[in-house]
This record gives structure tokens, C-alpha cells and sequence, in this order.
């Protein structure tokens, strides 16, 4: 994959926001939703690409084993959504994991769950075909290569969610619940303007509440 190209912007130009994401993690499903508000309210376009928290994780031996275990065994839907982008686009990438993370996240159902991958690709009217991609192994190059192209700019002591705007790649923002209309488009307004200082590296402070799927 190729690095999108994206020119700085002035407030009423359009602007392309590259967005990484694991069909697991549900922080990263928060952030994709606030992005589809701030695309309401903001001349914004979002563009999804795969990243892989197994292959993240891949080598560490600081993880408890039982989440070693549930991001390894979450590779299935990671391939299968790199071949949906290959087969069918990125817009149909977009609305694969629309699909999949509606029926995992606020859905409750498992994401390494052939019945849940072959639901979420009916609802995306994509082919029932493409669910034995969990299994394909040969898609391992193109998934990494996806992944190294969203997280390689951030560094390692970070994870998902992963958006690039303004050239600039920053992990965040974790959010809960994720905003709607104009507070979501100030939100983005001020994720944008601190990309613009090169110099910018973090902004952080614990989580005291989980996913809220409102």
C-alpha cells in the first residue's frame, strides 16, 4: 500500500483522514464512529486501513497469555478484511467493518466467529466467499504491510486507534462515549490544529470509564 497523500487544509477545504483499526479493539471502534459525526459537520473524508493488534504484539513477552491468546486468534477477521479492500475497495472496507464492529461492539457478538464475519460481509453486501480469507494465511504480507504503513510513524508504545491528518500520524483519541454534530466537528478541529506543530507528541490522562456504544 502506498502512503496517502494529504495537503494541508484550511478550514473550509476538504480534507482526507487516514484511520487505522483492528475489528477487536473497541477504542478504536469509538474513535471510527466520532469520525463518521465529525463527516457531517466537516468537509472530511475518512479512509479506513487494517492494522493488526496481533501483530502489534507480536514478540512481547509482558502480556497477560489470555490476551496473547484473543489477539492472535483475532487475525481471522484482520484477513478478511484486507481481502475485502483488495477485492472490492476501500469504500467497501469502510462499510465491512461498519458491519462487523456494529455486530461485535454495541452487538456483543464474537469477532472471531465465522457466523459473525459471514453476517457482517451479508450486511455489507459484500460475497459470503470471502469469509474462508480468515484462514488464508498467503493475505499475512498485505495485512502487515497495512498495518506497518498506520503504526510505523507512531512508534511501538502505542496501539489502536491510529489516524493520520495533515501528514502527521498520532494515536487517539480514545474516546467514550463518542461525540455527536458540532461537538464532535470541535473535537476534530482541535485533533487538526495540533497535528500542525511538528514538535507535538502527546496528550494523556487514565481512563475511568470503558466503551460507551451511545
Amino acid at each position: 500500500m502506498t502512503e496517502t497523500n494529504v495537503t494541508e487544509a484550511t478550514d473550509d477545504s476538504p480534507r482526507t483522514v487516514d484511520f487505522w483499526f483492528d475489528p477487536l479493539c473497541p477504542w478504536a471502534w469509538m474513535t471510527s464512529r466520532w469520525m463518521l459525526e465529525v463527516e457531517k459537520v466537516r468537509p472530511v473524508t475518512t479512509v479506513f486501513h487494517v492494522m493488526s493488534l496481533a501483530v502489534l504484539n507480536e514478540g512481547r513477552e509482558d502480556l497477560p497469555e489470555d490476551y496473547k491468546k484473543r489477539v492472535d486468534s483475532a487475525f481471522g477477521p484482520v484477513r478478511v478484511a484486507i481481502a475485502v479492500e483488495q477485492h472490492h475497495g476501500p469504500q467497501a472496507l469502510r462499510e465491512f467493518y461498519t458491519a462487523i464492529g456494529t455486530r461485535v461492539h454495541p452487538g456483543g457478538e464474537e469477532v472471531t466467529d465465522p457466523t459473525t464475519i459471514s453476517a457482517a460481509l451479508a450486511d455489507a453486501g459484500l460475497p459470503a466467499e470471502l469469509v474462508e480469507a480468515a484462514d488464508d494465511t498467503s493475505l499475512d504480507d498485505a495485512v502487515r504491510a497495512s498495518h506497518h504503513e498506520g503504526m510505523d510513524p507512531v512508534g511501538q508504545d502505542v496501539g489502536t486507534p491510529v489516524i493520520r491528518i495533515n501528514g502527521k500520524s498520532l494515536f487517539g483519541p480514545v474516546l467514550s462515549p463518542a461525540p455527536k454534530g458540532e461537538q464532535a466537528g470541535r473535537l476534530f478541529d482541535g485533533f487538526a490544529l495540533v497535528t500542525e506543530y511538528d514538535g507535538f507528541f502527546e496528550l494523556k490522562r487514565s481512563r475511568t470509564v470503558g466503551p460507551d456504544f451511545d
